[in-house]
């Protein structure tokens, strides 16, 4: 029976990812996934590189920057390996925060918006409160998964997809592969980055859980956009192509993948609040996706109480983001070194109790 070094329970971008830099390495990896591959929450999220002591919590800063630092050559190099066009853009972000949080004198300093906003935006309504100009970039996660999976392929990485690991199996105290709904898989390695379903697979109950967000997409003819907006209210993601992506909501809702009317034309108001002219885009589409969420707001991320049994989950809205990063310290783990950062904060063995 054919066996693999590592086996990736699912195929999102940090499955993705971490298979594609196990295979330079020279590992023989499978990846197996639920559904289709770069379907779920890797499909359905934003996509903003989020990299803002503003926002981030202390204790992924570290990941965070280093991760939005590897972005170009992470989205090149997929791109040279797919032959598919990956939407980065460096344009950056306007962020409007939130009311309620205090400000720093550096931190306005630091950001301030390098021309009057009306000049810089002019497609922004009028606003009376705070702006804030960040160098962050944005990707198109439906360019980037996509070219992801390809680039995987041609690496040489197995795919397996529309199958559903059940369990992690296991021989003399360490694993040895996967149970499925259909069939087996033989492997010294496995790494669970199976996302909110994480914790459905025996034996570790890992506490991650789906937190849903509801979005939608407007098309215009006009590029009426070159930043990115983030406010309270809603968030605009422009893309190369003149689509722009509104969200989002947070919302504890189980697997329930559903949008709702009302959150959308919601959405749908508030982006035309901040940007009147969005009043005469169509809107194309809107969807729901299911983050990974665990209890402290951080990924999980290390090696598992039992040999050989690995976790990279939990990315929670970073997911796309952190996708550089954790593939090259999760490969290092896997290899028996010491990664680069400390994942202390991130080790699944913070929640045994």
């Amino acid at each position: 029976m054919k066996s693999w070094d590592v086996i990736i329970i699912g195929g999102g971008i940090i499955g993705l990812s971490l298979s594609i830099e196990l295979r330079k390495k020279g590992a023989h990896v499978l990846v197996v996934e639920r559904g289709e591959p770069g379907r779920e929450a890797s499909s359905a999220a934003g996509g903003m590189l989020v990299d803002c002591p503003f926002e981030t919590p202390a204790a992924l800063q570290s990941l965070a920057t280093a991760s939005a630092s590897m972005y170009p050559e992470f989205v090149r190099e997929l791109e040279l390996e797919s032959g598919m066009k990956v939407d980065l853009r460096d344009q950056g972000t306007i962020l409007f925060p939130s009311a309620t949080r205090t400000s720093h004198p550096a931190f306005e300093s630091a950001f301030r918006i390098p021309a009057p906003l009306a000049e810089f935006e002019p497609a922004l309504a009028e606003v009376n409160r705070p702006a804030f100009y960040l160098k962050e970039r944005s990707v198109d996660p439906r360019a980037l998964a996509p070219a992801a999976l390809k680039a995987a392929r041609r690496l040489s990485v197995d795919v397996s997809s529309g199958d559903e690991v059940t369990a992690a199996n296991f021989s003399d105290g360490r694993v040895s592969g996967v149970t499925t709904r259909k069939t087996s898989f033989l492997a010294a390695k496995v790494v669970n980055c199976a996302g909110a379903w994480s914790g459905q697979i025996a034996p570790h109950a890992f506490p991650t859980r789906p937190v849903k967000g509801q979005m939608l997409c407007l098309v215009s003819t006009s590029r009426m956009l070159k930043h990115v907006i983030r406010s309270p209210e809603v968030y605009l993601i422009p893309r190369g192509d003149g689509r722009i992506i509104v969200g989002t909501t947070v919302e504890e809702a189980g697997f329930d993948k559903r949008t709702d009317v009302a959150t959308i034309q919601r959405l749908h108001a508030a982006a035309i609040a901040m940007v009147p002219e969005l009043r005469n885009a169509k809107l194309l589409e809107d969807w729901a996706g299911l983050r990974p969420g665990t209890p402290d707001g951080l990924p999980i991320l290390g090696a598992t109480s039992t040999p050989g049994y690995y976790v990279a989950t939990g990315h929670f809205r970073d997911g796309i983001l952190l996708a550089p990063i954790t593939a090259r310290v999760m490969a290092d783990v896997i290899d028996g070194k010491n990664p680069a950062h400390d994942l202390a904060s991130f080790s699944p063995g913070r929640f045994s109790s």
